[in-house]
């Protein structure tokens, strides 16, 4: 069976509190399309009812106490949560939590500490002598009131912030002290000279304290929830060892089905290499590179070499780590990594990931469903129920690619003993309407093969070799399938 990762959430839904109610409402439904694992957004109490979840206030609260405005968080209560984990695995469906372990958000005190003010360009470089500033570093979360955990957070805790209160200033701050500073080099992306620092009040993980309390959430937030897996929110700027060992920690206490993922944003392909070696290949990584190349070819139209479309990519080198996306909350128009692939190549892009035989895919909520906001779009549901169709019944065996020419590329899949049919795949970025020669074998001679997505009319018909030619249109994608099999 073919596993599928849908992301079930996008930057602009509406603040509501509906979402967990959706999720338990269409598990079903996403059981019938094949989705076999749901990527739920971030479930603690962010800075307010309008975040995304990204900007963490306090991870215990799962939208049970009033805090920053409201009991529920953007998606809903803590008790609807549960029950939305519930319905997915009652329908067979891995529920996984986005965690963001990076940073925190909006503290409930000012303290007062020594800084040096940073170069955003480069992190490495002081731009100030050394002074005295107050930060909302500062969390003790007066609605929980210690419930779950009594644990205070203060300004020893983090190694930078981005908020000046005692002068009403932003900027980059390291926060100075004994031990104090930016993780290793070695231990984080070196874009901007150390990308330790992303935004609010960066965690310290050198820290005893906060690898105890940061341990303790993990235990608690599993049990809690019963959630089967994480995706890794912002590991480029985390110390990588860290990383390892807490996520080791947690296969040693619940077992290696406990499925993990990564976001590290960087689509050269060396550094992703080197973070899964770093890390002993412990969980997986989203194959950024695979995204940029579907942005290119996007932009690029027929003057893209679709040749190239997997070059230095995880899918193509490390397939065993790479999960695949085409977008994703962050790539979509107005945030802050926007690379939205064209609406005329969605639909290849898609098939690329869900038909080929490498790499876990993602399906994006706002591609299926369509997105909100200024720049919002109608979703693909049509073609994607279809594609998942073929990736749940045909996409299966051993795969020949006919990547070839520059304009027009071709896939085939063979089968298997338990889904014997098989598939042809072709999709084509050309002026004028592609073709392939592709031979399939004696297994198929004499088979009459159809366009499922019903792109490209008429049919097929194999030699005594198992031999045919494929057409698709151009600017398309057409998947060729058995006509018997349909029936």
């Amino acid at each position: 069976m073919n596993h599928t990762i849908m992301q079930y959430f996008e930057w602009y839904l509406p603040d509501d509190g509906k979402h967990w109610e959706n999720v338990k409402n269409d598990a079903p439904h996403l059981k019938d399309i094949g989705i076999t694992k749901l990527w739920l957004p971030p479930a603690s109490k962010g800075t307010g009812t309008n975040d995304v979840g990204y900007g963490p206030y306090d991870l215990f609260d799962l939208g049970e106490f009033d805090q920053k405005g409201a009991v529920r968080t953007k998606y809903g209560t803590k008790e609807e949560y549960l029950a939305a984990i519930k319905a997915l695995e009652e329908n067979g469906i891995m529920p996984i939590a986005d965690i963001v372990l990076n940073h925190k958000a909006q503290g409930d005190e000012t303290e007062g500490f020594t800084v040096l003010k940073m170069d955003p360009e480069n992190r490495q470089k002081p731009i100030s002598e050394p002074y005295e500033i107050e930060g909302y570093t500062h969390f003790y979360f007066p609605g929980r009131q210690g419930k779950y955990s009594d644990f205070e957070w203060h300004w020893y805790h983090f190694s930078g912030l981005d908020y000046d209160a005692k002068h009403n200033e932003t900027g980059i701050y390291q926060i100075q002290g004994e031990h104090k500073g930016w993780a290793d080099n070695e231990e984080v992306d070196t874009e901007k000279g150390n990308f330790d620092y992303l935004m609010f009040n960066d965690i310290d993980y050198s820290h005893p304290e906060v690898i105890e309390e940061t341990r303790a959430w993990l235990k608690w937030f599993i049990e809690t929830t019963g959630i089967k897996g994480f995706r890794l929110d912002a590991i480029k700027h985390i110390d990588r060892s860290y990383i390892e060992e807490i996520i080791k920690k947690i296969y040693e206490e619940i077992g290696e089905e406990f499925y993990v993922f990564g976001e590290y944003w960087n689509a050269d392909y060396e550094t992703k290499a080197d973070y899964l070696e770093d890390i002993d290949y412990s969980f997986d990584l989203f194959d950024v590179k695979l995204h940029m190349n579907f942005y290119q070819a996007a932009l690029q139209n027929e003057n893209y070499d679709l040749t190239k479309i997997l070059d230095k990519t995880l899918i193509d080198d490390q397939a065993w780590s790479a999960v695949t996306f085409v977008d994703n909350h962050d790539t979509q128009a107005g945030q802050s990594l926007e690379s939205e692939v064209g609406a005329w190549f969605k639909p290849l892009a898609y098939g690329l990931i869900l038909l080929l035989r490498n790499g876990l895919p993602t399906v994006f909520y706002g591609d299926y469903y369509g997105t909100q906001g200024e720049n919002g779009h109608g979703g693909y549901q049509e073609i994607l129920d279809k594609l998942l169709h073929l990736r749940t019944n045909y996409a299966y065996g051993d795969e020949t690619r006919y990547f070839d020419h520059s304009n027009c590329i071709g896939w085939i899949r063979y089968g298997n003993e338990e889904y014997p049919h098989g598939l042809v795949a072709l999709i084509s970025n050309g002026t004028e309407d592609g073709f392939k020669d592709m031979s399939l074998g004696e297994y198929y001679a004499g088979k009459t093969f159809v366009d499922y997505l019903g792109h490209y009319e008429g049919e097929v018909t194999l030699d005594e070799s198992g031999n045919g030619r494929f057409m698709v249109h151009n600017k398309s994608i057409s998947v060729w399938v058995d006509k018997d099999s349909l029936i």
